[in-house]
């Protein structure tokens, strides 16, 4: 039974279609794989077996379904509302919380079949990217547990590290779906700005953060994406192309394509562990056929643009409860916040003007290239009891976002990227790689990623804490 947590999605879809399967029996063997691994990673805070099974067994009463995800388990991150289901954004102010509707994409995913088994941990309110909060705690990394799994999707991204299952939802406004896949040896895709809804949203408008699919295959990812993506009328930044799109074969031949290689991204600080790990792949990619050059576009402007309207987004989310529960935020949020109250008119414009240009910069690069590789993470996992990184090879960082510096630059530019397992320190740790492509590119993106990953085959390496 414990095998079948480590089956392909796409493959249990089939089996549960075929009914070689019994939505009942794969919810069993999740639910047990939950009580057995859990307690050790702390990646699953809400968990609701019962309902999970009710609904495996009235599946498995119909006489037929044709709903892509059917009987298929998930569990939504803390930071998505689920009616009836505890939602806490990692806070003590919400730790009874339980919304009165659903987000958007539980709705979307119920449609296709998928049933919900619980909540996935997050930092609170999804701030920074190592995944601890004052109501559950720290979810630890399942190839070490000493270390952080990253975040702020880091009890999406260890869930399916461990076979808890077959896939998770995530978002990422720094790193958040990027991070986590890439500290658990798992995929997680940070798509086109739009290519997937969200709502209730108290700026409609907003396209610095996205909801996004993690998985242990990039097959499956796709395979999640394609009933995650697609336009909904209330989300008026959304992209009109359906989410089926992403259910064609992901296979493509990639001789002649023209690689940009950045072991820095332009010059970021880099651990020597994490850059010896990523140049033992390029010859992965003139296997394929690829021509690989060095080269990276200038980002830099992403900084200022992104702390701005980072800390504006906080203040709007954030900053009604800062006046009555100041006690119970941690200091980082009241950092964001407080630099958003902050923020001059002639600020607010400049970042707006300077995401423009960061925009146009990854854009125009691109016209030379087909995609650009770079690191992830500029740091290996690090101590589940540190907060964030301080230094980087030697370098200060500013505060506690700046060490997601290869991320956020590609959040704030609005072009795809994805983290794809790309091996192992001689520790055991994970390293993944970024592809990121062409604006609305993400099938591309899925595409190289998915060549790279069959090359490789780094995600078959299970963390041992489920042996």
């Amino acid at each position: 039974m414990a095998e079948l947590c480590f089956t392909g999605a796409r493959s249990l879809a089939r089996l549960l279609r075929a009914r070689k399967l019994s939505a009942t029996e794969l919810m069993q063997a999740f639910v047990a794989q939950i009580e057995r691994v859990n307690p050790r990673v702390n990646a699953i805070v809400t968990f609701v077996p019962e309902q999970a099974l009710k609904a495996a067994r009235a599946l498995d009463r119909r006489k037929s379904w044709d709903a892509p995800l059917a009987g298929l388990p998930i569990a939504y991150k803390d930071l998505l509302a689920t009616k009836g289901f505890r939602t806490t954004f990692g806070s003590p102010i919400y730790a009874e919380h339980v919304p009165a509707e659903n987000h958007l994409l539980v709705d979307r995913l119920s449609a296709a079949g998928a049933i919900i088994l619980g909540k996935t941990n997050t930092p609170e309110f999804g701030a920074g990217s190592q995944t601890f909060n004052a109501v559950f705690g720290a979810t630890r990394n399942p190839y070490d547990l000493s270390k952080t799994c990253g975040g702020s999707s880091g009890g999406a991204a260890v869930a399916v590290a461990c076979g808890m299952l077959p896939f998770a939802d995530g978002s990422d406004l720094a790193a958040s779906l990027r991070n986590p896949g890439n500290f658990c040896n798992v995929v997680g895709f940070r798509p086109t700005p739009g290519r997937v809804p969200s709502w209730p949203a108290l700026n409609g408008w907003d396209t610095l953060s996205t909801l996004g699919p993690i998985a242990r295959t990039v097959e499956d990812t796709a395979f999640l994406l394609s009933a995650m993506a697609g336009p909904d009328a209330r989300a008026p930044a959304s992209i009109s192309e359906p989410g089926t799109i992403f259910g064609r074969r992901l296979e493509r031949d990639f001789r002649k394509a023209r690689i940009a290689w950045s072991g820095d991204l332009g010059g970021l600080p880099v651990e020597p562990g994490v850059t010896t790990v990523l140049e033992a792949q390029r010859k992965v990619f003139r296997d394929l056929g690829c021509t690989i050059e060095e080269a990276a576009p200038d980002l830099s402007a992403a900084t200022e643009a992104f702390h701005t309207l980072r800390s504006l987004g906080f203040l709007q989310r954030v900053g009604p409860l800062l006046r009555e529960h100041r006690d119970k935020l941690k200091p980082t949020v009241i950092w964001n916040v407080e630099q958003g109250l902050r923020l001059t008119p002639e600020q607010i414009t400049r970042a707006q003007a300077l995401r423009t240009e960061v925009f146009h910069r990854l854009r125009a690069f691109l016209e030379r290239y087909d995609f650009l590789l770079c690191p992830v993470n500029q740091v290996l996992p690090f101590p589940v009891e540190v907060e964030y990184p301080t230094e980087i090879a030697g370098v200060k960082m500013d505060n506690y976002i700046d060490w997601m510096k290869s991320c956020y630059y590609i959040s704030v530019a609005s072009h795809p990227a994805i983290s794809v397992p790309a091996g192992f320190t001689p520790e055991g740790l994970p390293v993944g790689l970024q592809i990121v492509g062409r604006y609305r590119d993400d099938f591309g993106v899925l595409q190289l990623a998915h060549a790279f990953e069959r090359a490789t085959g780094f995600w078959r390496r299970r963390p041992s804490v489920v042996e």
